[in-house]
């Protein structure tokens, strides 16, 4: 397996390969979580509070649907394949209620465990840490299969994934000092794709382990992950 360094690496190596289309692809989410933002404002303004909530709810659930399109763009960019922003949009027409569902799960988990206490609560997201990558990556994985998976592939991982989620903060606070222009041009598509080739080193492992099976991603063996 890849260390922290090498992943990085070589997803700046991606991202230099497609830098423009792996901008666009945050520029493009942003913009919509935006837009999202004002028609909540207008819904306010015009129709009153519960049109708000209506609206408001309607956005965040379109909204976590397009993360997992926007992850599954940075993997390809990691494989080196061609990414495009369009696929925000085109890819809420497939399978939208599982994304959304094994999204919501997640969400669901680790709030019932934060409820006991906040440092389960940690553990538990970081188990779920891929749940979102699965459910992009592996298009016949159920919704409620996608968080088990994740659990497999961080067991014994868990510490990494931590670090690597701090190993981010100091380009977190860069990105807010320039207003987040660092972030759109520079640090999200960097993290985004690092995420992604972090998320397939892991799978790739937990493949080789025994962890998990072909079969467990959706494949029947025709066609398989080559590992």
């Amino acid at each position: 397996m890849k260390s922290r360094q090498e992943i990085k690496a070589l997803a700046k190596e991606a991202v230099r390969e497609q830098r423009g289309v792996a901008i666009a692809l945050i520029l493009v989410y942003l913009l919509t979580a935006f837009a999202s933002g004002i028609l909540d404002a207008l819904a306010d303004f015009m129709f009153g509070r519960v049109a708000y909530w209506v609206v408001y709810c309607a956005g965040m659930l379109v909204l976590y649907v397009m993360v997992v399109n926007l992850l599954g763009e940075y993997i390809k960019i990691w494989k080196r394949e061609a990414a495009n922003p369009a696929a925000l949009f085109t890819g809420l027409k497939v399978n939208f209620l599982r994304k959304l569902g094994g999204v919501l799960w997640a969400y669901l988990w680790t709030i019932l465990w934060s409820l006991l206490l906040i440092i389960p609560g940690i553990i538990k997201s970081l188990s779920y840490y891929f749940t979102a990558n699965i459910l992009a990556d592996c298009p016949n994985v159920k919704a409620t299969d996608a968080i088990k998976i994740s659990m497999r592939i961080t067991e014994g991982h868990k510490m990494d994934v931590f670090i690597f989620i701090l190993s981010w903060i100091g380009w977190g606070l860069l990105s807010i000092l320039t207003f987040g222009i660092l972030y759109i041009v520079y640090v999200g598509p960097y993290w985004a794709t690092a995420d992604a080739g972090f998320y397939i080193e892991l799978r790739d492992k937990a493949l080789q382990e025994g962890k998990i099976t072909q079969e467990d991603l959706g494949f029947d063996g025709n066609e398989q992950y080559a590992i």
